[in-house]
């Protein structure tokens, strides 16, 4: 139990990785405006990336591109929970997971559904 919380809080504070939760959110946003792709791809969790190159039987950088991720808007919360985080913004939802390579996107072009799991146009595993 020790070895959780001192891991948990040795990524800073819950504002730390808010903001950290939400400049990866935002950098992910801009590489998506742009058409980045290979910032897109690395900024993509490992299991994300692996899950999109199978499923668009093609490299990240193509098969990110035929995603559907809507433009995002204005980020209206950031929920952090130990390593994991929710981006909400005006017209998507991210979903990131804390490496010790700071944080990477996991699910993206996610909406909610009311009862049900969010649905996202890229997810991992």
């Amino acid at each position: 139990m020790v070895g959780l919380a001192a891991a948990v809080t040795s990524c800073g504070t819950l504002a730390e990785r808010e903001e950290a939760a939400f400049a990866a959110a935002t950098r992910f946003e801009q590489a998506l405006t742009a058409q980045q792709t290979t910032e897109l791809c690395a900024a993509l969790a490992p299991a994300t990336r692996d899950e999109l190159e199978q499923s668009a039987k093609q490299p990240c950088r193509q098969g990110v591109t035929k995603s559907d991720i809507p433009a995002a808007g204005a980020v209206h919360s950031v929920d952090v929970y130990g390593g994991q985080a929710r981006v909400v913004l005006e017209h998507d939802t991210i979903f990131l997971a804390h490496f010790p390579t700071g944080w990477k996107i996991s699910a993206a072009g996610c909406s909610s559904q009311p009862g049900q799991p969010y649905s996202c146009e890229i997810k991992g595993r």
